[in-house]
């Protein structure tokens, strides 16, 4: 990304300016998404992928992480 991006702050992120936070932005038919405290690593995807995955994500296809 050549350009600055305006990165946007997904609403399920905990409150306030910590950086517990995924962030997305879109730079023509691609969408960037990375965590917070972590900025510099970013993943890029088309919508049609990311729409999969949420709606997977929703559906329960992928079930929690259980701590070790």
């Amino acid at each position: 990304m050549t350009q600055a991006a305006r990165w946007q702050k997904s609403s399920f992120s905990e409150g306030g300016d910590g950086n517990t936070c995924v962030e997305l932005t879109g730079t023509g038919v691609h969408v960037h998404l990375r965590e917070s405290d972590t900025p510099h690593t970013e993943l890029t995807t088309t919508t049609a992928p990311l729409a999969h995955l949420i709606r997977g994500v929703k559906s329960g296809l992928f079930p929690a992480a259980t701590p070790r």
